[in-house]
């Protein structure tokens, strides 16, 4: 496999740490460079900040897995210093053939002794699969229910009262009820009860927000009463049924529940040797969940549809989890796991082997968007029609012609259709991009397309397009990161 810049930066455990390792190779603190005769190990000293520099090593026997070591006391991993050596490699320095250390030679020696071993354990014997503890799952189910009871309550009140009574209301009631419901097991309502807290908070300080808060107010009201009139019906079925296990259904993560790739592969929400593209890539903050949310869109070059990617940082364990970055070669996923949905669904996979896109194929990507305006139209009206499902699409469009009509960005397809372009206010101002648009060389090259989130606007009850990315046959233009 060739080493690339972009193979790098998908190691690091977030972009500070690439860039300090690229830093660290730039300023020439990596000596002593040293290789062993096959390529498959390489290994160096860092100078630190103490006085003896840290030794560094890259074992490349599985390339698309690398083993790093360090002797710093880095407790990210890879650190900086493996993430440099990198660089050096890609910098083309000069690695001298060298016998390959005694102490590191027996590091892999038992590493291999303990991947052996575990790969004979698997031949001898498969893993049998867990067997299920159904009192305590029944006894959870039974939990869940008494939740959803007592959050119905506060939701059937507010409804009957009226969503401004909220202006009226603590805050912290719907923060307390939040907390309360952690006790049974229902982490989805919990956080739309957050979410109503801060809501409320926003409505009792900032009168000119009023507006637009309530009808926010309303659409997690809304969402709440659809998903526990959903969730008793799902749960009662299941307890009846004496079936615990995780089911193909939106239901399952809406309710909080965690979905592990061995569940995934259960139902068969799995497809084999996908090539995904990444369109997109941002960044943002969830304040009711208290977490950062690392969001990547993905175009399957083979079947045309659209994914995501979501990676979780919370803000309390910012430093042991790997953030994501942006990504521009083609991912090669041997085993894809799709989360229950519908359209640009959850997806996530254990490895992946990066490399350049070819120009053959990044000319294919404009010819996978939707025929026209009108078919991307009806697809995302189905899908906000799902009280259960976010209230927008992500969508990939033929471009005929862009420009503004009286002050507004429109869009054109090539059969005439013309939806509006513009920023979901939802995202925030840090991810507006609809005015970047004014900055693209024109016109757009013929046979390009746009990608990005179709959305309700509720301001004047249209369905508008946030653009995120305009594929032409030769390049992704970002919008946002």
């Amino acid at each position: 496999m060739e080493l690339t810049e972009q193979f790098i930066l998908l190691q690091a455990p977030n972009p500070a740490a690439a860039e300090n390792g690229r830093k660290l190779s730039r300023k020439g603190s990596f000596s002593a460079h040293q290789r062993t005769e096959d390529n498959a190990v390489f290994w160096a000293e860092c100078a630190g900040s103490g006085k003896n520099p840290y030794r560094t090593s890259i074992d490349w026997t599985d390339p698309a897995a690398p083993v790093c070591r360090c002797s710093c006391p880095s407790r990210q991993f890879p650190c900086k210093h493996a993430l440099g050596l990198m660089f050096e490699q890609l910098a083309g320095k000069e690695f001298a053939p060298a016998e390959l250390p005694q102490d590191l030679a027996e590091k892999r020696e038992k590493q291999a002794a303990r991947a052996a071993k575990k790969e004979a354990s698997k031949e001898s014997a498969p893993a049998k699969p867990k067997k299920a503890n159904t009192a305590a799952q029944k006894k959870k189910l039974a939990r869940q229910l008494e939740g959803l009871d007592r959050a119905e309550q506060m939701v059937n009140d507010l409804l009957t009262s009226g969503v401004g009574a909220l202006a009226g209301t603590s805050a912290q009631t719907y923060d307390k009820l939040a907390k309360d419901l952690g006790g049974y097991y229902l982490t989805g309502p919990q956080t739309a009860f957050s979410r109503l807290a801060l809501t409320v908070r926003t409505m009792q300080k900032s009168p000119d927000q009023a507006e637009a808060s309530a009808a926010e107010a309303l659409r997690i009201l809304i969402a709440l009463h659809s998903t526990i009139r959903k969730s008793r019906v799902f749960l009662e079925a299941k307890l009846e049924a004496g079936q615990y296990s995780a089911e193909d259904t939106v239901l399952f993560e809406a309710l909080g529940g965690v979905w592990r790739l061995e569940d995934l592969h259960a139902i068969g929400a799995f497809r084999e040797n996908a090539r995904l593209v990444q369109l997109s890539f941002d960044v943002s903050y969830d304040e009711a969940r208290r977490e950062y949310i690392d969001r990547g869109w993905w175009l399957d070059l083979d079947g045309g549809q659209i994914d995501q990617t979501l990676n979780y940082r919370p803000v309390k364990a910012l430093k042991y989890v790997k953030a994501e970055d942006s990504c521009f070669e083609l991912l090669e996923v041997p085993t894809l796991y799709t989360y229950p949905g519908e359209g640009d669904r959850r997806i996530r996979w254990d490895g992946a082997v990066s490399r350049p896109l070819r120009p053959e194929e990044q000319a294919k990507l404009p010819g996978l968007a939707q025929p026209d305006l009108a078919t991307a139209v009806k697809l995302v009206k189905g899908r906000i029609k799902n009280t259960l499902l976010p209230k927008f699409m992500a969508v990939l469009v033929p471009i005929g012609r862009m420009g503004m009509v009286g002050d507004v960005f429109v869009l054109e397809d090539p059969k005439g259709g013309r939806i509006v372009l513009r920023d979901r206010p939802e995202d925030g101002a840090d991810h507006a991009s609809t005015a970047r648009l004014g900055m693209l060389p024109e016109p757009v090259p013929e046979g390009s397309a746009l990608f990005g989130l179709m959305f309700y606007d509720g301001r004047d009850r249209s369905l508008c397009l946030h653009p995120y990315s305009v594929v032409t046959p030769e390049h992704i233009i970002r919008l946002l990161y």
